[in-house]
């Protein structure tokens, strides 16, 4: 019988990818998220059987344990970037992934995978960057041979990324930069995906940390100049100091705590593009996990950009002379 992998966050943006790339290599997986009913679609991801889908929160052990019983390996890829109601950043990030690593421990899971991100650490406060470092820590705590994946900021269809400022670029006629000449390594979410397949999948990857980035550098000003491009628009581009944009993020928290609406801009965000988030080439990446050719930001931005053209996919790309 093939293992049995448990993906926590499984209906995510990523989480969904690492599902298909899973389903790819012949392995049984299940689906462990808070709301499964809206979560059917991914059985269709693998053959009839492949996939399955069940409820489970990272902040309730009974559910953990469940969704865990009989798997061989698991991946957490539950992630938020700023408080929701009951879903805290130190709730999820801390708390649930001590949850996962201390239950897949109990129950004999031979192999744990942690997403990450690049420049996480084990400070104080309760903060997204903070938060993902003691995860990271609690989890290699309870699951020591737990392999951990730090990507750069994931683009693809469906992200919150490059999507957000192209559908800023349809209605307004300037476009905010937060962070301007921060350098980020934007990595494809299928490129992740595979890695984290290979990740579950090789012995060799036990207890290891992984920086993962794609083959570019950009600056911010870079990347949403080539979302603007795409369009077919011209915006002005207006750098937004960082205390501005923390004060921005704060006024605009309780749209998350009292609405399903996620704020415009969160703390998380505005901690993440003060500094580069460029993979350390002193630690594993994407090569080591066998994606040898990850995919450009330039060849699969404009396969779902296309939208926010003036004319939709077959629009002129040309940037209209000012």
């Amino acid at each position: 019988m093939q293992d049995l992998v448990t993906v926590f966050g499984g209906s995510g943006f990523i989480g969904t990818q690492i599902v298909r790339a899973l389903a790819k290599q012949g392995l049984r997986i299940r689906v462990a998220v808070r709301q499964p009913h809206l979560a059917h679609t991914m059985r269709l991801m693998g053959d009839v059987g492949q996939v399955e889908v069940v409820q489970a929160n990272i902040r309730d052990e009974a559910s953990v344990r469940r969704a865990l019983t009989g798997a061989q390996a698991a991946v957490n890829a539950v992630g938020i970037f700023h408080d929701t109601g009951r879903q805290k950043l130190t709730a999820v990030h801390v708390d649930g992934a001590r949850n996962v690593a201390r239950m897949a421990r109990e129950l004999g899971v031979e192999r744990l995978v942690l997403i990450s991100g690049i420049g996480a650490h084990s400070g104080e406060g309760a903060d997204y960057v903070a938060s993902k470092g003691q995860g990271e820590t609690v989890t290699r705590e309870a699951f020591p041979d737990a392999v951990i994946l730090r990507p750069s900021v994931v683009f693809g269809q469906g992200d919150k990324l490059l999507n957000t400022f192209g559908q800023m670029a349809v209605y307004s006629p300037v476009l905010p930069l937060i962070g301007a000449e921060t350098r980020l390594q934007p990595i494809y979410v299928g490129d992740l995906a595979r890695a984290a397949a290979a990740a579950v999948t090789d012995p060799a990857c036990a207890g290891r940390t992984y920086e993962l980035g794609g083959p570019g550098v950009f600056t911010v000003r870079q990347i949403v100049e080539l979302v603007v491009a795409e369009t077919g628009r011209r915006r002005m581009l207006v750098p937004v100091p960082f205390g501005i944009a923390g004060l921005l993020a704060k006024l605009s928290a309780p749209i998350g705590l009292i609405t399903p609406l996620s704020p415009p801009i969160t703390a998380g965000q505005v901690e993440i593009l003060k500094n580069d988030n460029v993979a350390d080439p002193a630690l594993p990446g994407l090569a080591q996990l066998g994606v040898a050719t990850p995919m450009t930001l330039e060849a699969i931005a404009p396969t779902y950009l296309y939208r926010f053209r003036k004319g939709g996919q077959f629009a002129d790309q040309v940037v209209p002379a000012a």
